[in-house]
């Protein structure tokens, strides 16, 4: 966005506040010292501003708060607005959320590592375990350093949007999730996957491909950049929709997009889903034994299922002798699933990437993490990736998630891929147990938060009464076809 500066302060909030107020209320141009003889002139602010604000038909507006890195609830950011009252009192106008024709907006800057994640910090607390079981003879209660993600300010910003991406919410109304036909429980956010899809460098004539499409909204960011995209899932329930309007191709429809190439596949078997036919070496020259497909992606963009609202499957049996399946239903079956390990997850996604995608291609994918997260020793690795960015995004005290970048430098070497396996965690089974059983986490964090009890009941009260209430549709619609029949 283009933003005229009012003021700004690295010191305190109320800084700036005070210091837009008083260039809001300059009446006079200041005059430089040789030119002490002319007369004042009016300043920009009293000819062109002031007259704005003060026009009710004019200034329909809304103050909106960008907190960089951090988070803040309604009523602490309608706390920071307040600091600016001096400057509100002087807007006649309406308030209007969607579309004003003003917009005020306040920046409140944290300090960023590198990698364009908030700066972490030691902090002491008392360890709880030692404080449950304090006697007064055992002395004082040991501290224990935790880190935590440093949320101080460092600049505030206020000025005036005159136009640019942040009018319309950012230009993206028109691909919000409401509006398609077709969406899932893991259905990724417009805003995330064009992100997704930039830091993938996904362009008019990229051949994009998402091995964990789902319902398919990666891919429909990659096409409306103008790639031809490809996408693959093991789940074909999720594939074939719902049925009538609600399906992946419905999505790309509806955006006057070409169809996505959508193939029911295993990312764990990929060498064997997705190969070739024997082909010859040069044009008269002895035919190759290798059947393993050329590098042809230049982005591979996805969002792998960790376990935390869809758990991930690979092509197996629980059995350890399953049933053969008869040569005459071959062609029709769908293959049993078994439980797919977080790790394995990484590890031949890291593998395919290597494989498939052309030099100077990208991978981006999402890896939910905790604050003991270290991205320079807990991310997969692999020898023909290079890691460009790591992106991490809070969503509290505890748990964020990070969209990592990588960048293919080598070509992939069939035969050492065994070595390549051995390399991708750092610290082995230590890195690898950081991205599992996150849903398992995630419960055990919150079972320790006060009133965790109550919320569950609650929440198990209300998906029983949903329960109930879509059964008594079925019933309803399957009585209401009996009587017309």
């Amino acid at each position: 966005s283009v933003v005229e500066l009012w003021g700004c302060s690295s010191t305190s909030l109320k800084d700036c506040a005070e210091q837009s107020h008083a260039w809001l209320m300059t009446t006079t141009n200041p005059i430089p010292q040789e030119e002490q003889q002319q007369e004042k002139s009016t300043s920009f602010q009293n000819t062109m501003v002031l007259p704005l604000l003060a026009d009710p038909s004019l200034s329909s507006w809304r103050f909106s708060v960008h907190t960089l890195g951090t988070k803040f609830t309604r009523d602490e950011q309608d706390t920071m607005r307040q600091t600016f009252r001096g400057i509100l009192d002087q807007v006649k106008g309406p308030v209007r959320l969607k579309e004003p024709q003003c917009e005020y907006l306040l920046i409140r800057e944290i300090e960023l590592d590198g990698m364009g994640s908030p700066v972490s910090v030691l902090s002491s607390t008392d360890d709880k375990n030692n404080n449950d079981n304090h006697d007064s003879n055992n002395g004082p209660a040991k501290k224990r350093q935790q880190k935590r993600h440093c949320a101080d300010a460092i600049a505030f910003y206020f000025g005036r949007v005159l136009g640019g991406a942040r009018q319309e919410n950012r230009g993206l109304e028109r691909y919000t999730l409401k509006n398609r036909p077709y969406l899932g429980p893991t259905s990724m956010d417009a805003e995330l996957s064009f992100v997704m899809t930039s830091l993938a460098q996904v362009r008019t004539g990229t051949i994009a491909f998402d091995p964990f499409v789902g319902t398919g909204s990666i891919l429909l960011a990659c096409a409306l950049r103008g790639a031809y995209v490809v996408g693959s899932d093991i789940d074909i329930r999720v594939l074939r929709g719902k049925g009538g309007d609600q399906t992946i191709w419905k999505n790309f429809e509806y955006y006057n997009l070409p169809r996505p190439e959508i193939v029911r596949s295993d990312n764990s078997l990929y060498a064997r889903h997705f190969r070739h036919h024997q082909r010859l070496q040069q044009a008269q020259g002895p035919a190759s034994s290798s059947t393993i497909a050329e590098p042809l992606y230049d982005a591979i963009v996805t969002d792998p299922p960790y376990g935390i609202r869809a758990g991930a499957r690979k092509i197996g049996s629980k059995f350890d002798q399953p049933r053969p399946v008869l040569e005459e239903n071959r062609h029709d079956h769908i293959a049993q699933t078994k439980v797919y390990q977080v790790s394995d997850v990484m590890s031949d996604l890291l593998d395919v990437a290597a494989r498939t995608l052309v030099m100077g291609g990208r991978l981006v994918y999402i890896i939910p993490s905790f604050q003991d997260f270290n991205p320079e020793t807990d991310l997969p690795r692999h020898d023909c990736l290079v890691l460009l960015y790591s992106c991490y995004q809070p969503f509290g005290n505890e748990l964020g998630r990070r969209i990592v970048v990588m960048k293919k430098i080598a070509q992939y070497d069939e035969a050492k891929r065994s070595d390549y396996a051995k390399t991708i965690w750092i610290n082995g089974a230590a890195s690898a147990e950081k991205c599992a059983n996150l849903r398992d986490k995630i419960v055990e964090k919150a079972k320790q938060k006060p009133g965790y009890e109550e919320r569950a009941a609650i929440r198990k009260q209300k998906r029983k009464a949903h329960k109930e209430s879509k059964k008594e549709e079925k019933r309803a619609k399957k009585q209401q076809t009996t009587q017309e029949a």
